[in-house]
């Protein structure tokens, strides 16, 4: 039985990106990131949390932390238990709404309830459990290592130098036609140089959705458009190069608010995600490297699922 639910699970997971096309783009209102200085004194009454509560602290000895960036900062601000332990699916749900604006709509939910198969706890997770490879973890991810080439929970500056860092060479910002690419070449990467690389309609869907929410969260939800530059010297000891909030994100693992950076007034859900995820899959020229797509259903061992 468990099989055979996450069997449908998948393939809820599948229809709702690979039938995308049907999707119609939403209306709104464009947000753009750069609207003022009022984060650099960290606060804004607009936001819907105290800012005095949610400092940047880095993890000390002991806190876990996850493959995740988006996740760490969560943590590392103290939306999510700062030790990275305890953690549930309604304080993560309730952290990304808080903290990005994003709805714990039902695909949302879905996938967030993945996380419970990366542990025998009952009910909650450590944000460590979320490495277990072929649940959440995957090969070929854009900040992390290969599980069989090394390791897959740290952020490795090497590969983020060579693909994200440098992509969309000559324009101001990074969108989901450079994230395609970026996605396309990381993988090919990957199948070079690992010879056990899972890289199924699974592991392609998880890649694009993860890249959509960088783009969505730190930049327009609505185009996935995020600008490469943020607020000037202001923030920056070195006037020849200023950070941008992606670059935080992924290399700090926190919230760029001293950029410039504003949690985006349009309520982000997974249809807007959706949106970019296909855009993205699309301008990453995908092929599958052969076998079925399977989910790890907890840390014993792998079971595998018959192909979608």
């Amino acid at each position: 039985m468990k099989s055979f639910l996450l069997f449908l699970f998948l393939l809820e997971l599948c229809s709702s990106v690979v039938g995308l096309e049907s999707l119609n783009w939403l209306p709104g209102v464009v947000q753009t990131p750069l609207q003022g200085l009022k984060h650099l004194v960290g606060f804004d009454a607009s936001w819907p949390w105290p800012w005095e509560k949610h400092h940047y602290i880095p993890p000390k000895e002991g806190d876990l932390r996850s493959p995740c960036p988006g996740l760490n900062a969560l943590a590392n601000h103290g939306f999510i238990p700062r030790d990275g332990k305890g953690m549930t699916i309604p304080i993560v749900l309730d952290a990304c709404l808080d903290a990005f604006n994003i709805l714990p709509d039902p695909q949302i939910i879905m996938v967030a309830k993945m996380a419970l198969f990366t542990t025998d706890a009952r009910d909650s997770f450590t944000l460590k459990d979320l490495a277990l490879h072929g649940t959440i973890e995957h090969d070929a991810s854009i900040s992390r290592s290969d599980t069989s080439l090394g390791d897959s929970l740290s952020f490795n500056q090497t590969l983020f130098n060579l693909f994200l860092s440098q992509s969309n060479p000559g324009k101001d910002v990074y969108d989901p036609v450079s994230a395609g690419h970026v996605q396309h070449d990381r993988l090919q990467d990957s199948i070079e140089r690992n010879p056990n690389v899972t890289n199924t309609i699974k592991e392609f869907m998880q890649r694009s959705l993860e890249s959509a929410l960088y783009l969505g969260a730190m930049g327009d939800p609505m185009t996935g458009i995020a600008p490469k530059n943020s607020l000037p010297s202001l923030v920056s000891v070195d006037a020849r190069w200023t950070p941008t909030f992606v670059d935080v994100l992924f290399q700090e693992e926190r919230i760029p608010y001293a950029e410039g950076w504003e949690r985006s007034s349009i309520p982000i859900n997974s249809t807007m995600f959706n949106n970019i995820a296909t855009q993205i899959g699309a301008n990453s020229n995908w092929a599958p490297s052969g076998g079925c797509p399977w989910l790890r259903l907890q840390p014993e061992g792998p079971e595998k699922l018959p192909g979608l």
